[in-house]
């Protein structure tokens, strides 16, 4: 009966989506400032994607008619598929260390030291920060929950639009 109200409404399912990505940004910050854990430049990434896919299904979810909808929810599927790559790779450095790692630098460290030219590609690289395991949930680190939270977006966004295509 729950799950019938949830996905009822595509605007309904949209919003949702986007509150649980705040909800899981906002945990990030609480991991960050209050746990004292240093994000990696991919936990820094996926909180990009995250907050994309906020934002997409967000912007999806106020607008009534369905080409909106359907628009912004496959930019969202988009965000969704980067947040999950990076996750999925990151899960896989922390599952198969590199033999010499070397440790990155911050965010900030690079944006002030570096031009913003050099700084964006090195965001994107992995270094020995993201192999760290410094906090687990059920024997899942903050990588791993991040790609099933990705990819649970993602396939409930294609269903909406699957569901979607199929009123036509």
């Amino acid at each position: 009966m729950v799950l019938n109200w949830i996905t009822s409404t595509p605007r309904r399912t949209l919003a949702l989506i986007a509150a649980a990505c705040v909800a899981l940004l906002a945990f990030g910050m609480y991991l960050q400032h209050v746990q004292g854990l240093e994000p990696c430049p991919m936990c820094i990434v996926q909180r990009y994607a995250l907050v994309l896919v906020a934002l997409c299904t967000g912007l999806a979810s106020l607008g009534r008619r369905s080409a909106w909808w359907k628009t912004w929810s496959l930019l969202a599927t988009v965000a969704a598929g980067l947040g999950a790559f990076v996750a999925a790779r990151q899960s896989w450095l922390q599952w198969n260390p590199p033999e010499f790692a070397s440790c990155g630098r911050d965010l900030y460290g690079m944006i002030e030291n570096y031009p913003i030219s050099r700084a964006i590609p090195m965001i994107f690289r992995g270094s020995g920060d993201c192999t760290a395991v410094d906090w687990t949930f059920l024997g899942g680190t903050i990588a791993n929950w991040s790609f099933l939270w990705f990819v649970g977006f993602a396939l409930v966004l294609l269903a909406l639009l699957c569901k979607g295509a199929q009123r036509r």
